[in-house]
């Protein structure tokens, strides 16, 4: 925890991160500069920076609603499930019984994949296997219930079924050939990089 803190304090010691904020400053100005001249007359609302920040805050109330409920199940996964727990059912193993419990936590989730990294890394502290926690973050990512609803009303009940088996099938080949082609010595430093959050 204290690492963290030593980091995030090193970044307001350097000059790129002041370089950075400035640059950003003077593409909104000139963007609003720009802006101005359109054909129909001075209308600095015209801007692009304009359309980004209104989009950007639209954004942010949304992850508002979202990012709080995900950090209590995060702090609720630390707290409440003991490590022994966590191993039996998603550690080495746990064989399909761990692939089925990461396919229904990454389902029955809600919002963007941004949100499922702390969760994973949490997964990771107790000691869930590394394929498991791929396997449930590319399910995160395109197999939620809400986007698999969205696809049977828009693209079809045969196009939806489709498509997701060959995700899923395509995950867990994907999920085991990256275990594998790992190594020991870079498997224990992903673990221990969990261990840190």
């Amino acid at each position: 925890m204290g690492g963290n803190v030593m980091k995030n304090q090193s970044i307001f010691k350097s000059k790129m991160f002041y370089i950075a904020i400035g640059l950003i400053v003077l593409l909104l100005f000139v963007d609003i500069l720009l802006g101005t001249k359109s054909s129909e007359g001075i209308q600095i609302m015209n801007g692009y920076a304009f359309t980004a920040l209104g989009s950007a805050t639209f954004q942010f109330l949304s992850m508002l609603k979202i990012v709080p409920p995900i950090f209590l199940l995060i702090g609720l996964l630390d707290v409440w499930v003991p490590r022994e727990t966590m191993i039996k059912l998603m550690g080495e193993g746990s064989g399909v019984k761990g692939v089925l419990i990461a396919f229904f936590l990454g389902t029955m989730t809600a919002g963007p994949l941004i949100a499922a990294f702390p969760v994973a890394a949490i997964m990771l502290k107790k000691g869930a296997r590394y394929a498991n926690v791929l396997f449930f973050l590319m399910i995160w990512a395109s197999a939620k219930l809400p986007i698999v609803f969205f696809q049977a009303t828009t693209l079809g009940l045969k196009y939806t079924v489709v498509t997701n088996l060959t995700l899923i099938l395509v995950y867990l080949a994907g999920t085991a050939a990256i275990e594998k082609a790992l190594s020991k010595e870079e498997k224990s430093k992903i673990y221990a990089l969990a261990e840190q959050v």
